[in-house]
């Protein structure tokens, strides 16, 4: 058994944590393509915690610094060089220690990492992943947004979120493999760094077979099948939204959630034919409600199934204040399982 590998009753079954699916779909694509390196500020420490949330431990010690490069505290540095580095033929997977640090380089991904594949006529190739951590974890209004609807309104960006383990090695290999620059957004509770397997009630870790495999970028997934409405989330609020399913069932209320994993490609074949299905959407997000993923979502929605609804379109989402650090102001500000389940439930009332 690797270590950090946990076995359950199935037979052969190996279940890892986020942080180390990740960790091994690095491993993997870098022992494949010399091209590929890392870059990041504190990744590269030798017997260190391996960057902000464990990711790479054991990585500087098989691959070295000359592909796995330390930064200054800069995140313009560390977009301008994977930037530079991928339109030269390079495959780097760099690494932002929080979401919110995305603005620092938005210049280097909004102007050039997206535009340069369409201004050169097809010429030119910009083969980057970035990885950002999101979500409240009682650190702040800097240190806990979810920006991710910042990137829907830029072409030439692939926008991927994950919420489990195999999803998050099946995406990230074929991030790298993509040829176009990818944000892979990762929540930060739900990483099971430090050894951890659950938190907060939710099991962090999920089967992932040893031998090799790719997950598609613009794949939803529906997590659990339902027939009397939809409910889209991702990250954190996905959980949420499942424990709130499990709680109206008992009601008789019958939900299909939906994983999007992809936000840009979007799976709305998918997520189509499930409101089809069921006349009603709801649409659960930790990005603030103004301007937040599901608005696009809602509106398209409106477009393709309209006279399949059979109510309004709801969505949940963090309140349109900055981010507080006391714990009980950021539980008053977030989506929980007790507010989606009481929106469900007026959907039928």
């Amino acid at each position: 058994m690797n270590k950090g590998t946990k076995e359950t009753g199935v037979p052969g079954e190996r279940r890892l944590t986020i942080a180390e699916a990740l960790r091994e779909a690095i491993a993997e694509e870098m022992r494949r393509d010399e091209s590929v390196f890392l870059i990041g500020e504190d990744i590269g420490v030798e017997g260190g915690f391996g960057g902000a949330f464990g990711v790479y431990l054991g990585l500087p010690e098989e691959f070295g610094h000359e592909r796995i490069i330390d930064t200054p505290i800069s995140e313009k540095v560390i977009a301008g060089a994977a930037t530079g580095a991928a339109l030269m033929g390079m495959h780097p997977i760099a690494d932002m220690q929080y979401a919110d640090f995305l603005f620092e380089c938005m210049d280097e991904l909004v102007n050039q990492a997206a535009k340069m594949r369409y201004m050169s006529g097809g010429k030119l190739s910009v083969p980057m992943v970035m990885r950002a951590p999101v979500g409240t974890t009682n650190r702040g209004a800097q240190h806990g947004q979810c920006p991710e609807s910042f990137f829907l309104h830029v072409p030439g960006i692939k926008v991927v979120c994950v919420s489990d383990a195999y999803h998050a090695k099946g995406l990230l290999k074929s991030a790298v493999r993509d040829g176009n620059p990818v944000l892979i957004f990762e929540h930060k509770l739900l990483y099971g760094s430090k050894g951890r397997a659950m938190a907060g009630g939710i099991e962090l870790t999920t089967h992932v077979p040893q031998e090799e495999y790719l997950f598609p970028i613009g794949k939803a997934m529906v997590k659990r099948p339902g027939e009397q409405v939809t409910v889209v989330a991702t990250h954190i609020s996905l959980y949420r939204s499942l424990a709130a399913a499990e709680l109206l069932a008992a009601e008789g209320i019958s939900c299909e959630v939906i994983d999007p994993l992809s936000l840009n490609p979007l799976d709305t074949e998918t997520l189509w034919a499930s409101v089809r299905k069921t006349g009603r959407l709801v649409i659960v997000h930790e990005d603030t409600l103004t301007g937040g993923w599901g608005a696009e979502v809602a509106a398209r929605a409106a477009d393709e199934c309209l006279f399949s609804l059979e109510a309004p379109v709801k969505r949940i989402a963090t309140a349109d204040v900055p981010l507080p650090f006391a714990p009980v102001m950021e539980q008053e500000v977030v989506p929980t399982t007790e507010r989606i389940a009481r929106t469900i439930r007026q959907l039928f009332s």
